[in-house]
C-alpha cells in the first residue's frame, strides 16, 4: 500500500494544478472551419481575449482575412489551410500549432457541412461526405491533439455538436447523424481521460444561427433552406463557445432554454417528433427554386467567406408557434388534414 501511495503522491506532484478557469491571453487555440460562420466568430472572440489562434479551413484567402481581423482585435493568428477529411493534414495542423509555443491549450472541432434532402432520395455520396467531414474530421482532430494534451496534462477540447445532436430532423439526416456521433465522441473521450483532471472535453450544442450554412450546403430538395426560428447570431454562439475554454463544462446548450425542448421530447417523444415534422415541412424551405447541387461538400464555396448568411428565418418564433397552434387544432377537428404530404412542396 505504501508503494501505491508513493506513486500516487509522485504523480500528483508531477502534474500542474488543475485550473477550473483560465486566462486566455497567450493561449494557443486551434479552430477548424475558421473561415466563416461560427468558426470565424470564435476566432475573433478568442483574439479579443489575447489568444494565439490557429485558423484552419480549405480557403487560404478567407483565412488570411480572418487572421488580419484577429490581429486587429488584439490577438495573434497563424493560417494553416486544412481539409479535415485528410488525417495527415490534420496532424500537420497540430504540428503547426505546436510551433508557436510548444503547446496547444484549446482545440475546437468546428468544421462541418450539411446536405438538405431526405435519406431515401438522391445519391448516397452526399451523406457519406457529410459524415467524412463532420465525424471523421472531429475524430482526426481528437487523435492529433490528445497526445499533446496528455503530455501537458492539460488542455480543452471543444466539440461543436448541435441541438440536432439530441433531437432528429427529417431533411438533414446525415447532419443529424453526424451531430449525434460528435456527442458520442465527446462521451467516449471523457471516459478515456477520466484519470486526467486537467484535460477537459466539452460539447457545444447550439440551436440554429445566422450563417451561410443554409446557402452552401448540398441541396437535394430543390428549394431554398432557411433556419428555423429563433435564429441566433454567430457572435452569441461564439461567446458561449469561448466560455467553455475559460470555464470548461461537459456540455452547453445555446440558448440555454433549448434544453427545455429536449426535455419535452424525452417526456412526449411522439408528439414532439410529429410537431417537428410539420413545422420543418412548413417553415424550413422557401418557394424559390434551387439547383440540386453538392454545395461545399467537396470544394470550398465560390463565395467569399463571411460570418453571416443572407437567408433570414421565414417567420418569427411567435409567428411559428401561432401557426403550429392553428395547424394542430385544425388537425384535431379534421382527420383528413392529417393525410397532408410529408414532404415540402415541390418547386415548380
Amino acid at each position: 500500500m505504501r508503494s501505491v501511495d508513493r506513486r500516487v503522491d509522485r504523480a500528483l506532484h508531477e502534474r500542474p494544478p488543475v485550473k477550473r478557469t483560465q486566462d486566455l491571453r497567450g493561449k494557443v487555440v486551434v479552430i477548424t472551419g475558421a473561415s466563416s460562420g461560427l468558426g470565424r466568430a470564435a476566432a475573433l472572440e478568442f483574439a479579443r481575449r489575447g489568444s494565439k489562434v490557429v485558423l484552419a479551413a480549405r480557403r487560404e484567402d478567407d483565412l488570411e482575412e480572418v487572421a488580419r481581423l484577429c490581429r486587429e482585435a488584439g490577438g495573434d493568428a497563424l493560417v494553416v489551410p486544412t481539409d479535415v477529411t485528410d488525417e495527415q493534414a490534420v496532424r500537420a495542423l497540430a504540428e503547426h500549432a505546436l510551433s508557436l509555443t510548444g503547446r496547444i491549450d484549446v482545440w475546437v472541432n468546428n468544421a462541418g457541412v450539411t446536405a438538405f434532402g431526405r435519406l431515401d432520395e438522391g445519391s448516397f455520396d452526399v451523406h457519406r461526405r457529410v459524415i467524412e467531414t463532420n465525424v471523421f474530421g472531429a475524430m482526426y482532430g481528437a487523435r492529433a491533439v490528445l497526445p499533446v494534451f496528455e503530455r501537458q496534462h492539460a488542455g480543452v477540447l471543444i466539440d461543436v455538436s448541435s441541438v440536432l445532436g439530441r433531437v432528429g430532423q427529417p431533411y438533414v439526416p446525415s447532419y443529424v447523424v453526424s451531430k449525434f456521433a460528435i456527442r458520442g465522441l465527446s462521451e467516449t473521450l471523457r471516459t478515456a481521460l477520466a484519470d486526467e483532471p486537467g484535460i477537459h472535453v466539452c460539447t457545444l450544442l447550439p440551436y440554429a444561427f445566422d450563417s451561410a450554412h443554409f446557402e452552401s450546403g448540398a441541396n437535394r430538395v430543390g428549394l431554398d433552406p432557411h433556419a428555423m426560428p429563433p435564429m441566433q447570431s454567430p457572435e452569441k454562439v461564439a461567446r458561449a463557445l469561448v466560455s467553455l475554454a475559460v470555464r470548461p463544462r461537459r456540455q452547453l446548450h445555446v440558448p440555454r432554454y433549448a434544453a427545455l425542448g429536449i426535455a419535452l421530447h424525452a417526456l412526449m417523444p411522439e408528439t414532439v417528433e410529429r410537431a417537428i415534422l410539420h413545422l420543418v415541412r412548413e417553415w424550413h424551405f422557401g418557394h424559390e427554386r434551387q439547383p440540386r447541387t453538392r454545395g461545399n461538400l467537396y470544394e470550398a464555396p465560390d463565395q467569399k467567406g463571411a460570418m453571416h448568411g443572407h437567408r433570414p428565418a421565414r417567420t418569427s418564433l411567435p409567428g411559428m408557434l401561432a401557426w403550429a397552434a392553428g395547424h394542430f387544432a385544425k388537425q384535431l377537428v379534421s382527420p383528413s388534414a392529417r393525410r397532408a404530404s410529408l414532404r415540402p412542396h415541390a418547386a415548380t
